[in-house]
């Protein structure tokens, strides 16, 4: 019986290791949408691969948001590079301000709104409790 040293088995070892490294940076270059395709196509070829690789991205946070490179709106802190156009940047920022009042604005109308439901549900529970109360205590007609 032959035995395969260790010293045989690296250089295949790093040639795996060197294709998969080159397949997920190949994957990273296209975006979230290519690691879904390779997932779902593992998935129909030999599915152990496929379940391997969805673990895999879920472990390398490889479905997060935050490093898809999509600007997002933050509560206060919005950078973005210049464009070149000063007057253009100036009127993106001043447009991305005015929609972040107008975002607060609605949020504040929202939370009064919820506010004043409340208020009337509990105003209409306490009638009630207290209109049951006085049922409860009127003398009984026999």
């Amino acid at each position: 019986m032959t035995t395969l040293a260790p010293s045989a088995m690296a250089p295949r070892h790093n040639r795996l290791v060197m294709w998969l490294s080159r397949a997920e940076d190949w994957l990273d270059a296209r975006g979230r949408g290519a690691w879904i395709a390779a997932m779902v196509l593992a998935f129909i070829v030999v599915w152990p691969v496929g379940l391997a690789l969805l673990f895999y991205m879920i472990w390398s946070n490889k479905m997060n948001c935050s490093k898809s490179g999509h600007a997002r709106l933050g509560r206060r802190s919005v950078t973005h590079r210049s464009s070149g156009n000063s007057a253009f940047d100036a009127y993106r920022d001043e447009t991305l301000r005015r929609l972040q009042d107008e975002q607060e604005n609605f949020e504040a109308f929202l939370d009064r709104l919820r506010q004043a439901k409340d208020k009337s549900e509990f105003d209409q529970f306490m009638d009630d409790r207290a209109r049951k109360a006085r049922d409860d205590m009127a003398p009984q007609e026999a």
